[in-house]
């Protein structure tokens, strides 16, 4: 099918074609009224998206699937299509992807592809691509068996982010990416059409960092996990955005009134999928306030914005998306760049790295972590490999309370009494969540 100006949808032409029209993506589902705060609004932001989704889909537009920020949304948007994250949270459809996929992987990746098999991530089901980004080698392999019955577009990510000839190479196949979308869903993407959908991402991404500032605050008005609920699997909905801006006005009064006594963390490592925060949890039920996330599902996609009055908007989007400080690059000398500004900004009384069961990526780099944590910065580290099983939450729980009595030493504050007012959660781990698909709340 071809997508109209006008979000409609028209016969599919004999042959693909790309002229000067443009296709655009509307403001599909539009914006449902909501008395409660924005706070309330992102606590259903999966049924949100899913509303959202389907009507886009009913009006022709394309849902892409994608698994990694090193995918510009910016390009599927200027397409016509949704952007979706497909990233599983869930320990539930675990056990249907060990059929194929070994034991001993990521459950990020186990998770996902245990959607796929059961099919019931409904974004995944309506989905027209999923975009394959070469990151780990547990995406790449896991991508190739989902592949044999999905449509699916390789982006084949270089991993030296200092080396012009790979930075050369992404911009290359950022514009193949460009040529497939346009071919696979019959549309042109215009360089207007792209500096719209990059002042739109921008938009997104500068509310959100100014939701992260709030996070500064000697007495900071959220808990990390209030942060980290303020985002959505779907980019750009104008609902959305206006809602950050609600939250920012609704902080107004309550900076610097806020949590006090708690232990501010800075948490790295691999990304926190939706539903998938029982650690997040777990630190803020033992005392800790997650002052920052430096992680995928954090301030790391958001910390640069992208050109918007590039000569070359394609360039400029590579040039941003290229150097986000993953852990798949060598050497990774932006992310030590990145922590070190969380941590003068943040103040954090320690450092926890999360890797997840099986990520050699970040487990490897961990030990420059700590090493940086320790004798850089002088702060205590802790670093905590798991999977999305809560068997091993109230052992997480206690190593976390020997961190923060470290912290609490060191800043001279008692050792024997730690908050845990505000969650209602021991350090054991948190109450049962739904499904991250199920239509559940967060």
């Amino acid at each position: 099918m071809r997508i109209c100006t006008n979000g409609s949808v028209s016969a599919k032409a004999s042959s693909p074609a790309c002229d000067t029209r443009e296709s655009r993506r509307g403001d599909a589902g539009g914006c449902a009224s909501d008395r409660s705060t924005p706070l309330t609004w992102f606590r259903d932001m999966v049924p949100h998206c899913l509303e959202y989704a389907r009507t886009a889909k009913e009006q022709g537009h394309p849902i892409v699937c994608i698994m990694c920020e090193f995918t510009p949304r910016e390009l599927i948007m200027a397409a016509g299509a949704v952007p979706v994250c497909m990233c599983g949270g869930s320990a539930e459809t675990i056990p249907a992807a060990e059929r194929d996929l070994p034991a001993n992987l990521c459950p990020l990746i186990k998770s996902t592809y245990g959607y796929h098999v059961l099919r019931t991530n409904p974004f995944l089901e309506m989905a027209d691509l999923v975009v394959a980004e070469t990151t780990c080698d547990g995406k790449k392999k896991m991508y190739e068996l989902m592949a044999q019955s999905r449509p699916m577009y390789v982006l084949e990510l270089p991993h030296n982010p200092d080396s012009i000839e790979a930075l050369g190479f992404w911009e290359q196949q950022i514009r193949r990416f460009k040529r497939e979308l346009e071919r696979r869903f019959e549309v042109c993407i215009t360089d207007d059409l792209l500096r719209k959908a990059i002042a739109v991402m921008n938009r997104e991404r500068r509310l959100r960092r100014a939701l992260a500032a709030a996070m500064e605050a000697d007495g900071p008005p959220l808990t990390g996990r209030q942060l980290a609920d303020l985002r959505s699997c779907i980019s750009g909905i104008a609902c959305d955005l206006r809602q950050y801006e609600q939250v920012l006005q609704w902080l107004g009064p309550r900076r610097e009134n806020g949590l006090t006594d708690r232990v501010r963390v800075l948490l790295t490592g691999v990304p926190i999928a939706h539903g998938a925060e029982r650690v997040l949890d777990i630190v803020e039920g033992c005392g800790g306030l997650v002052v920052s996330m430096e992680n995928c599902t954090g301030i790391k996609p958001i910390l640069d914005d992208v050109d918007e009055h590039a000569a070359d908007p394609l360039a400029a989007l590579a040039q941003k998306y290229f150097h986000i400080p993953c852990a798949v690059m060598s050497r990774n000398d932006r992310r030590v760049e990145a922590l070190r500004r969380l941590v003068g900004r943040y103040r954090p009384q320690c450092v926890i790295d999360l890797v997840w069961q099986a990520c050699l990526t970040y487990d490897v780099e961990s030990a420059r972590i700590r090493r940086l944590a320790e004798e850089e910065f002088g702060l205590p580290y802790l670093q905590i490999e798991t999977d999305y099983s809560p068997s091993d939450s109230a052992r997480i729980g206690m190593r976390i309370e020997a961190l923060f009595e470290t912290a609490r030493a060191r800043a001279g504050g008692s050792t024997t009494e730690f908050s845990r007012r505000g969650d209602n959660l021991a350090c054991g781990g948190p109450s049962p969540r739904q499904s991250v698909y199920d239509g559940g709340g967060t």
